[in-house]
């Protein structure tokens, strides 16, 4: 049997029950803090839970981890892929927070507004997100705002002055949140449908003519599985969702650029700072130090791996592994920002406010 497997949900359900069953019911099992980490993931199953549904850029990327992470983990384990969507990954963060074990068997990769959820009060946040346990980030992103050739938007200005409807995901979602920040700071027009599985769901409402567009769409994941659209002047980029230009995009003005209220600007620093750390896996707050520095070394460990890097290649995904404490230096900036930052950063991007 291969390590690396996908299964259905109700048989991963009633795996996750039983081991539950075993690790409250057992009286004579010793204590995990007992075990080495190579014995304890000897024979285990590792759960890679994915905050989105099939087919998006967050999905590619966590098989693609899944497949090659494993090989690093001591004990050589199996894994598993399972896909929660739902609340821009709350749903998700919520279920390894609260209801997964917490012996390093479940980890998951989630949307990186999750790290703003709880600062901006997001509904249904059941987490803390200072007690998570981050493994890494597996690189960082570049995001843009795009138009669909046949929609009325062509230029920079055009965002300005006419209204553009755009797909989203989930109120923490980038789809969501970076429209909102963006009407919120520079003036865009973005109407926002939301309720799309995930991403991939977008892009083909996008391709029927459901949707003009996205306002934000990951660089790196147009270049390297949708390159005919580009060959095809099926897009318009518009904007860069980033604190830095792209070194291939000089002519795509930064949004940042628009911005010229000092508020503002600093709500839109923390807010693409998160661009920086833009695919984080994390852990729940239970899980064992010392399997929770083995599940941190093995990611890094794909940095030199030449399998993954080769994988990643193939599948089309830039990947630059970058290490735990990144995301935990983040999530500090967020909890040290002014409560005048705070206040306008949850305005914009809690829709229930």
């Amino acid at each position: 049997m291969p390590r690396y497997f996908e299964s259905d949900l109700g048989r991963r359900a009633t795996t996750a029950l039983v081991a539950l069953f075993l690790i409250g019911g057992s009286m004579t099992a010793p204590p995990a803090a007992a075990q080495n980490v190579a014995d304890f993931y000897r024979g285990k199953q590792i759960t890679f839970m994915v905050g989105t549904s099939p087919g998006g850029g967050y999905d590619v990327i966590a098989r693609l981890v899944a497949r090659h992470i494993v090989n690093h983990i001591p004990g050589n384990p199996g894994i598993i892929v399972q896909n929660t969507p739902g609340g821009g990954s709350i749903t998700m963060t919520n279920r390894i927070y609260r209801v997964a074990p917490q012996d390093g068997t479940v980890v998951g990769l989630v949307q990186r507004g999750v790290l703003l959820a709880q600062l901006t009060k997001q509904p249904n946040v059941q987490f803390d997100v200072g007690k998570l346990n981050w493994i890494g980030s597996v690189s960082p992103e570049t995001s843009l705002v795009v138009t669909w050739h046949t929609a009325p938007v062509k230029a920079v200005q055009d965002l300005f002055a006419q209204q553009i409807i755009v797909g989203g995901t989930g109120a923490t979602s980038d789809l969501e949140a970076s429209a909102r920040l963006l009407n919120a700071t520079i003036g865009t027009k973005f109407k926002i449908v939301s309720g799309y599985p995930g991403q991939g769901d977008v892009l083909l409402a996008i391709e029927r003519g459901e949707i003009q567009g996205t306002a934000d769409w990951s660089w790196s994941e147009i270049k390297a599985r949708h390159a005919d659209y580009l060959e095809g002047k099926k897009l318009t980029l518009l904007l860069q969702n980033a604190l830095h230009k792209a070194a291939d995009l000089p002519d795509v003005p930064l949004a940042m650029d628009f911005i010229k209220n000092d508020t503002d600007r600093k709500v839109a620093q923390l807010y693409f700072g998160l661009k920086e750390v833009a695919r984080p896996i994390l852990a729940g707050p239970g899980v064992p130090a010392d399997r929770l520095e083995a599940l941190r070394a093995a990611f890094m460990k794909l940095k030199d791996d030449a399998d993954f890097k080769a994988d990643a290649e193939k599948t089309g995904i830039e990947v630059d592994p970058t290490p735990a404490a990144m995301i935990d230096d983040y999530v500090k900036l967020g909890a040290a920002a002014s409560p005048e930052v705070v206040r306008r950063l949850s305005e914009i991007l809690n829709p229930s406010k």
